[in-house]
This record gives structure tokens, C-alpha cells and sequence, in this order.
């Protein structure tokens, strides 16, 4: 299975003056029919109002956490009547002192049809981390907490 995107960014017509500044503004449009407006994060000259990397990524994370938890419930036949997550991630160095997330923190909130043991829960969400693709194809330092 392969995955696809198409990624655009073209140089502003208008004269730079300061030739350590550029426009980072671009767009992806994603294989399913979806576009987007992308920058680099405003801490290092980007536009505000677009999606940055560092958001894409933690979008990613969190969808896939979320679609991996409500599978394993489904298969539980755990009814979910709303899965929810305020995530949010932190920029570190590494050992070679290069910048990455360091740190990310899932924060869901689930409500369930039914009462359902907080063992269980910990327990789909641990399983939720094992089996998410995005999770398993990130930097190994990274830390993951999941928070009720």
C-alpha cells in the first residue's frame, strides 16, 4: 500500500530585500482530493494562519492513536459515543544537538456507552500505541503519555 501526496511552493514575485528571507508558504494536496495550505511554524519565519510540519505530525499521531483505540474497542464491542484529544507536542535537541519533537503528549478524553474498568481503557491504549503506524515509524526518543 502506498500513500501519496503533491507538494507546491513557487518564489513570490515581489523583490526580497533581505536575502535570508524567503516565503515558506505552500500547498499540499493530499492522494484522497484534499488541499491544504502549509508554512514553516511562526518561531522560524512562517505564516500563522497555514498548517505547519510540527501540527501535521501531531495531527497524524493522534488520528492514528484514535482510529487504532476505536478499532480495538469495536472489536471489544466497547460502544464509544466520543473520542476527543487535545495533543500537543514539544521541540527538543538530540544528542547531536539537532532540533526534533522531543515530546508528545495525547490527552484523550472518551466517553463510552457503557461504564468500562480504567484498566481496560489503559490497556486498549497501550495496545492503540503498539499498532499505530505513524507511532511505530517515529524516532524511538520520543515520549508518548497518554493522560485521561
Amino acid at each position: 500500500m502506498t500513500f501519496n501526496i503533491n507538494l507546491s511552493w513557487s518564489a513570490s514575485e515581489e523583490p526580497i530585500n533581505d536575502p535570508q528571507s524567503f516565503c515558506r508558504d505552500h500547498q499540499i494536496n493530499f492522494g484522497s482530493g484534499q488541499q491544504i495550505q502549509a508554512s514553516s511554524a511562526p518561531e522560524y519565519s512562517g505564516n500563522a494562519a497555514n498548517i505547519n510540519p510540527e501540527e501535521s505530525l501531531l495531527a497524524a499521531l493522534s488520528s492514528c492513536h484514535m482510529l487504532t483505540f476505536l478499532t480495538i474497542a469495536h472489536l471489544k464491542r466497547l460502544p464509544i459515543v466520543s473520542y476527543k484529544d487535545s495533543a500537543f507536542a514539544e521541540l527538543g535537541k538530540n544528542g547531536a544537538g539537532k532540533i526534533f519533537v522531543s515530546k508528545i503528549v495525547l490527552c484523550p478524553e472518551i466517553e463510552f456507552a457503557t461504564e468500562v474498568n480504567q484498566e481496560v481503557i489503559t490497556k486498549i491504549h497501550e495496545k492503540s500505541h503498539e499498532n499505530c503506524f505513524i507511532a511505530n515509524s517515529l524516532n524511538p526518543e520520543t515520549q508518548f503519555e497518554i493522560k485521561y
